[in-house]
């Protein structure tokens, strides 16, 4: 039998979320009966899979070992590097300016140099994230962008914060903003483009159409954009998201004819080739908070607004230097 204390950052899961969460070798099935045949207690007596974690409560596990084994690849972000170009950083949150080219999470290439494990390996340094005081919460990113795609990145620090940022993200509290050079000229200055689009996820694309009957399939999107500076063949906006879609501002540009430009997914490789651009000219670089409840954890961060300047967006100097002047 082992005893768990819930401290901080477990309270408010539901018993079997942070059960799942303990123990992610154990088969969900077998977590429910040892709940309900009192294998696991909750202060010493039967609990109600939905009852709500508090600070302080002890779990008691009459559980085989062979469940509480680590999984080897948990301690991978010690090798992680730590350089990191933090734009903000408090005792509750991170905003990192992720560069082009670096995942935001492992993959089956890429298990320990990404953003989140730099994030870890940072905080274990300074001595804010112990692993060993934590039985569920590890530092978590909020946002996610993709790995040729430069920007800011929310981290969390702790389970309060990520809980109330994933709620202010779902109802659309904290607003994104995008700067991108697309392929063509944009005439119109400004507009909100509308559209719906459906994700293949084996071959990790998405697929636009104008108008649909398939809702079920396809969701919609909703994409505004300001254009800031154009030259003979491109256009450099910046985007705002009334929908948050994979791949939304790429695939939403290129099916109306203005690919990104350096998007080998959606993009013209001849133009990429031509401009030798590897990465595609999108970068998320303003990032607002505007809460509407000013009695939440974070409501410090209220009307607060992070950005990152021209000079230390990859491609912006570029655009107003090399392709204004030659394309």
């Amino acid at each position: 039998m082992r005893k768990i204390t819930i401290n901080k950052n477990d309270e408010n899961n539901r018993l079997d979320k942070f059960i799942t969460k303990l123990l992610p070798l154990m088969p969900e099935r077998m977590m429910y009966k040892s709940i309900r045949k009192k294998r696991i207690k909750v202060n010493g007596k039967k609990s109600d899979i939905s009852y709500r974690l508090k600070e302080g409560d002890v779990l008691e596990l009459y559980i085989n070992d062979e469940f509480f084994e680590k999984n080897s690849s948990e301690d991978d972000f010690r090798s992680a590097p730590v350089n990191l170009d933090i734009v903000y950083e408090d005792e509750n949150i991170m905003i990192i300016n992720k560069k082009a080219g670096l995942l935001v999470h492992s993959d089956k290439n890429c298990k320990v140099d990404c953003l989140i494990n730099r994030i870890k390996n940072y905080l274990f340094k300074k001595g804010e994230y112990k692993p060993e005081n934590e039985n569920s919460f590890s530092p978590a990113l909020v946002n996610r962008i993709d790995r040729n795609t430069q920007g800011m990145v929310i981290a969390a620090k702790n389970a309060q914060s990520l809980r109330e940022l994933n709620q202010k993200m779902k109802s659309r509290e904290i607003h994104k903003f995008y700067l991108a050079i697309v392929c063509g000229v944009i005439k119109k200055d400004e507009d909100t483009l509308s559209a719906f689009l459906d994700k293949n996820k084996e071959k990790n694309k998405v697929y636009i159409k104008n108008k649909t009957a398939d809702l079920k399939k396809f969701k919609t999107i909703i994409t505004k954009y300001k254009v800031l500076k154009r030259s003979r063949k491109f256009t450099l906006l910046e985007v705002s998201l009334l929908t948050g879609r994979t791949h939304q501002i790429r695939a939403h540009f290129a099916s109306l004819g203005y690919p990104l430009l350096g998007d080998g997914k959606y993009g013209k490789n001849s133009i990429n080739k031509e401009l030798k651009y590897k990465y595609q000219a999108l970068c998320a670089y303003k990032i607002q908070f505007d809460f509407k409840d000013e009695n939440g954890f974070l409501n410090y961060l209220n009307g607060k607004k992070f950005e990152i300047k021209s000079e230390n967006i990859w491609f912006i100097e570029d655009f107003n230097s090399r392709i204004s002047e030659k394309y």
